[in-house]
């Protein structure tokens, strides 16, 4: 294979040129290593290295698929801190709950549409038991077979289980029998006790989280994974939650992809928060991207950075900015977000992905390919892009 070029790090901190010499050789970091960026390295250097990386494993490929989402609920038992989304349930006539038959008719809605994958989450309920939610899943195979169901987080099936008395084995079993076919990243925020029970106490704890997803790999299935940064966490606590992701992915290898997520900071209970600049959210991205080294796939979402930090993101270990959306998710618009209605045309994640000299791939959920865009040609109309910034190779 031939060797990609490194940057230059004459004048660099000899733990800093240690560090890179290891990406450029292929080896593994340590969490010592990964704390070390963290605090000591700027972003020309970890983006530089995270880069290198992605064009190793994905040369200018560049990920989207056609998806939506539904939403059950964002009434929740739950009271997380950093949820701008979530309503009580004594203040249950501010949300919604929508019935089975109201969310098979937005299923059939994308009947005319070449959509390859439904996105569920939403809040926790004891309606929205194990009961109803294999009920859905068979409606859905049912009515749109080719349909990829990817549904709920850990938080939702502890709770599902547990209030049905049956273990975690039993019940992702039954969930994949009903017609589920990959879990997303939800649910993680951070896995570190000390910050976990601040931030989402009560909810399954990290390493129940943990062990769902084990469980689920091991019944041949895959998953994505997530982490919740930007809010009162410190850099030793996301080195503790990426060690715990890529230990596991070590033992099952089920994981797909990776994808940090921005603490937003309105409309929720850390509102005095300052978030995270995009210097920060790049860094982050960039140091995930050296640090999972056991993961293919590293996901900016584009409703929660905006457009442009998206955009941006590709030169700094992103290879993928998730799909078409279609104003189907309030989850970060309710906190602000900049897309406050996330939808994005095939055409419109095409240009922003070619603009900054990368090669749009459609893919479908497993990461098969459907449709390649890099020929696709742009007309010269609107935003050129950051065709100026400099990709380092």
């Amino acid at each position: 294979m031939n060797k990609i070029r490194m940057i230059d790090i004459t004048g660099l901190p000899e733990r800093l040129q240690q560090i890179a010499k290891k990406v450029e050789g292929n080896e593994r970091i340590t969490t010592e290593d990964c704390l070390e960026l963290f605090e000591k390295a700027d972003l020309g250097f970890v983006g530089a290295l995270a880069n290198m990386i992605r064009n190793r494993k994905h040369g200018n490929k560049t990920y989207f698929n056609k998806n939506f989402h539904l939403e059950p609920t964002n009434v929740c038992l739950y009271t997380c801190t950093f949820c701008s989304y979530s309503r009580l349930i004594k203040k249950r006539e501010e949300g919604w709950e929508y019935s089975h038959d109201e969310m098979m008719d937005m299923i059939k809605g994308y009947d005319d549409q070449a959509v390859t994958e439904v996105h569920i989450v939403g809040g926790v309920l004891p309606q929205y038991d194990v009961e109803f939610y294999t009920k859905l899943f068979k409606a859905i195979k049912a009515h749109r077979p080719d349909l990829h169901v990817k549904a709920l987080t850990p938080v939702e099936y502890h709770y599902i289980f547990k209030k049905a008395k049956i273990s975690y084995e039993e019940g992702m079993k039954l969930m994949l029998e009903a017609g589920l076919d990959s879990m997303p990243g939800g649910g993680a925020e951070i896995f570190h006790e000390e910050i976990r029970d601040q931030i989402a106490g009560g909810k399954c704890s990290g390493e129940q989280w943990l062990d769902i997803h084990r469980i689920w790999h091991k019944l041949g299935k895959r998953s994505n994974a997530t982490m919740l940064y930007g809010h009162i966490e410190k850099f030793e606590h996301r080195v503790h939650h990426l060690n715990a992701l890529r230990e596991l992915q070590d033992e099952t290898g089920g994981f797909q992809t990776f994808i940090p997520l921005k603490f937003r900071n309105k409309g929720n209970q850390m509102e005095h928060i300052e978030e995270s600049t995009v210097v920060e959210d790049l860094r982050n991205y960039a140091i995930s991207r050296i640090f999972l080294d056991n993961f293919d796939h590293i996901k900016a979402y584009w409703p929660m950075i905006g457009r442009d930090t998206a955009q941006l993101s590709l030169s700094f270990g992103v290879d993928d900015i998730d799909g078409t959306i279609d104003d189907t998710t309030k989850i970060y618009t309710m906190a602000g977000s900049e897309e406050q209605t996330p939808a994005m045309s095939t055409k419109e994640l095409v240009r922003l992905i070619k603009m900054v000299g990368r090669e749009p791939i459609e893919r479908d959920t497993l990461y098969n390919v459907v449709n390649d865009f890099t020929e696709e040609e742009l007309d010269d109309e609107g935003f050129k892009g950051y065709l100026s910034l400099p990709v380092i190779k």
